[in-house]
Order: C-alpha cells, then structure tokens, then sequence
C-alpha cells in the first residue's frame, strides 16, 4: 500500500515524495488511518520501524487547519531524552517544508527566556521531555487546556528514567477530550496500567512482539575475564578485528565508564566521542553529529543514546556491559540494522554477567550465539557458589565469613570454643570471643571467694541464637 492511500494531505504526501519514500513501514501502515480518524492509538512496533513518522505525517495532515493561540499549544509530543525530542523536531521541519505551523522545543539545557518567547507566539507543535514542560507550567508560563492531541513516545524508557508520575500529572493537565497516541517498543505493567487509565476505547496496533529483535541483526556473546582492563583488551580486539567495520556505538551502564572508557580508546589512539546525561547540551549535540556525519568512528554513551536515536548507517553495536535490564538490550542492538540494512551486535560477557544474560534470552525469545567458546559453567557461578573448594583449603572447617547457609553457622561457633579445660581452671587459655560466654562473670573474682560455675555442654547449639546482651552475666544483690 503507498502513502497515497492513507489519506494524507497532498503537502505531505508531496514533502514525503520529496524524502525519497513510497511505501509505508507496517507500523505507519496500520497506525495513519486510525489517527486520522481521530482514535486513540496504542502501537507496538520495534525500534527503528518508523514510529516517529507513524504520528508525524498525521498529525501535518489535521494541523493544517486552525491556528496557535499564545502559550496554548495545540499538540503536545513528550519525549524522555533531549536528542529524541531534538529527532522529532528535526522529522517536522522535514516533512512539514510546506506548512506554516511554529514548532516548539522545551527540554533542559537551554534558556528559559528563549523557550518562553516561542510560546508566547503561540506554538502548533509543542515537543518537549517532562520535567522542563512541568517547569514551565508551574511558572504559569504554559497552558495545556487547548491541547487537541497528545503523543506519549518511548513510553517504556519513560518508566525507566522515573517520568511516569510527570506524565500522569501531565495528562490530568490537558483536556479530557484530548486523542491520545502512546508509542511503545516494550509493554511492562505499568505500561499496561497507564494505557488503560489514560487512553479511552484504543487501536491496538502492533506489528511485532514485544521485546523482540530484528532479524537483519547478527548477535555474539564474547567472554572476557572479571577485570575491567580484560574488558578493554577485549573491546581493542574486537574492534580491530570486526567485519565490514564502519563505525560503532558501544554502550555502558554507568555514566563514569562511560568517561574511562573514552579516555583508554582516545589513549590507545581510537577516533572516540562521549555521549551520557551529565554533559552540556551542546557537548552531547556536537558529539552526536560528528558521529553521524562521520567524522567519529567510535560513539561511547550510556543508555540515554539507547532508545530511538535515528542514525542510520551504524554497522556495529558492542555492549561493553551487560545491560541491567534485559529490555535495554532490545533498545541497544537496535540502533544497528535500521532502514533495511544489516548490522551486528556483540556483547562482552564477563563471568558474573551469566544471570543478565539468561534474562536478556528469555525476553527475545532465542538463544545468542557464543563467538569462541563459552565460559565453563562453574565460571559463570557467582562466588557464593564456591564454597566446598574454600572448605577444602580451610581444613573442612568451611569458614565463609558469614556468608555460607545459616545451618552451618551453629556448628562453626562452637568448634572454635576450648573443648578441653574448663574456663574457671584456666582463664588464660581461653582464646578471646566477641560474645562473652552465660556461664563467664564479667569481673572474676578471687579464687578464695569463687563461685561454683556451673558449665554449659560446648554443643548448645540454642546459645549461637541469643543476642548479645542476654549472654551476660546476672548480679543477685544479698
């Protein structure tokens, strides 16, 4: 089916033309008609499979009639991250050339001044990520209640940063009437429980399951070892021996290796940039587009650059660590074998990453093949799981610092107790414990005045349960 049969306008099926595309996506397929009807949309698609354009081209089509009030948006698109709100932007002055709508940017990093004199023209597309719209609108700079249609994207990544109580407090802001456009490559519960409280009677669209990957995508596991210098050694060789390398984009979990590993690749003499959330705007933006117009080969960044990034000739993904979450996974690998080409996904896998690996397979669906041999089982144990090899090297007592089952932990208290004297007959002997003993007073007195002591069996095991202040001695006053 051609753009020509979804009932666009004929200056956006002209601008579309003009972009070089004839046939729609399966997303945008089935998703244009429905928005045009004016129906609430829940599409599920995978990413890289035109769901920006899926609501762009619609939303041109129904906004050529009317005009933008001053700081009364009349569309509003949320995004969790500045570069996909930037993306989105970018796709309206593309295939809006021939209309005359004013689109608006909110997200952090920019000035408020400038951001405010765009809304107070008044603003036919307003896109912007949640906590600087909240900003606005609590200043009294904004106005929702003229919102006609609202577009909630990456609604998975929303959850995971933390925006989903903004956007909730959001949609209590626009108007009940609203239409509702919720885009989506994963559907967690809570992402259930949002769509059923905020979008009225939907279409369903979806034209993959959740969580799944794209076939044009080669992925590898590699095993290194536990350090992070085996890490880097192993990204080195990876990427000096990688087939039909163009460029790549290598993902970490946590922003600080984000820096260290940019700081090893530029050392070891790699065209290398840096992109994570702690940098300026307009570090992360140059970073960027020197990436895309090819002048950085190697593109390190966390996950911020993980969901919907539209750039479209990547040719290698290197998870240089495991994702935490077996969904970032689908999200990453995805920035590769877009637009109908291939590309190829390999992740370092370190002994310790065995469980996030089990998850990440069991959300695809499919088992990711191993590039060399794989780790050996007991490798990818974690340490806890080495206990009978630390008691054979102490001696069978099977000390474990507290971390062996609590069964064994009874036992082992009282095999360090003196078995042989008793402790009145020779107080020196015995060797010092953190618990005073209930048959020990705290002061010994003379031998002359002492006490009978009566002795506990050495293999009570009730006294290794009691707290420490019930081991102390009673004072009896005359």
């Amino acid at each position: 089916m051609p753009f020509t049969e979804l009932g666009l306008s004929n200056k956006v099926l002209a601008a579309v033309a003009a972009s070089g595309y004839t046939i729609p996506t399966p997303i945008q397929q089935q998703a244009i008609p429905h928005v045009l009807a004016r129906r609430d949309v829940l599409g599920i698609a995978q990413t890289g499979t035109g769901k920006t354009a899926a609501f762009v081209l619609p939303m041109l089509t129904m906004l050529e009639k009317g005009r933008a009030r001053a700081r009364m948006p009349r569309t509003l698109i949320l995004e969790p991250t500045r570069e996909l709100a930037a993306q989105v932007e970018e796709s309206f002055i593309k295939y809006g050339s021939q209309h005359k709508l004013n689109v608006a940017l909110i997200i952090g990093g920019v000035s408020f001044d400038n951001q405010d004199s765009k809304l107070v023209r008044g603003v036919d597309v307003l896109i912007a990520t949640p906590g600087r719209l909240l900003d606005h609108s609590e200043r009294g700079r904004l106005l929702m209640s003229g919102v006609e249609l609202l577009v909630i994207d990456e609604a998975d990544r929303m959850l995971d940063m933390g925006f989903i109580p903004d956007i909730e407090r959001i949609c209590k802001l626009v108007p009940f009437t609203r239409q509702t456009l919720f885009f989506t490559a994963t559907m967690p519960p809570e992402i259930q429980r949002i769509t059923e409280q905020f979008l009225h009677n939907p279409v369903r669209v979806e034209v993959s399951k959740p969580a799944t990957t794209v076939d044009a995508i080669k992925q590898q596991l590699v095993k290194t070892g536990r350090e992070p210098h085996d890490k880097r050694d192993t990204l080195r060789r990876l990427i000096n021996s990688a087939d039909s390398f163009k460029n790549a984009i290598i993902f970490c979990n946590r922003k600080r290796e984000v820096a260290q590993l940019h700081r090893s690749l530029v050392r070891h003499g790699f065209n290398a940039a840096a992109l994570h959330g702690d940098m300026d705007q307009s570090a992360r933006t140059a970073a960027l587009d020197g990436f895309r117009r090819g002048d950085t080969t190697l593109l390190i960044a966390s996950d911020v650059a993980a969901r919907g990034l539209d750039i479209p000739d990547v040719s290698h993904i290197f998870n240089f660590d495991v994702p935490h979450h077996a969904d970032d996974y689908v999200h990453r690998i995805g920035r590769t074998g877009r637009a109908g080409k291939t590309g190829t996904a390999i992740t370092i896998v370190s002994p310790a990453d065995g469980k996030s690996v089990a998850a990440i397979e069991k959300l695809i669906g499919q088992s990711i093949a191993w590039a060399g041999e794989p780790p050996a089982a007991a490798d990818e144990q974690p340490r806890a799981d080495e206990s009978p090899r630390r008691q054979e090297r102490d001696g069978g007592r099977g000390k474990r610092h507290g971390r062996g089952p609590r069964q064994d932990r009874a036992p082992r208290t009282h095999d360090r107790a003196p078995a042989a004297a008793p402790v009145a007959a020779a107080p020196q002997e015995r060797p010092p414990a953190p618990v005073a003993r209930i048959d020990e007073p705290r002061h010994r007195p003379a031998p002359v005045a002492a006490a009978p002591v009566r002795h506990h069996e050495p293999d009570d095991a009730s006294l290794s349960q009691l707290p420490a202040f019930l081991l102390r001695p009673i004072r009896l006053k005359a």
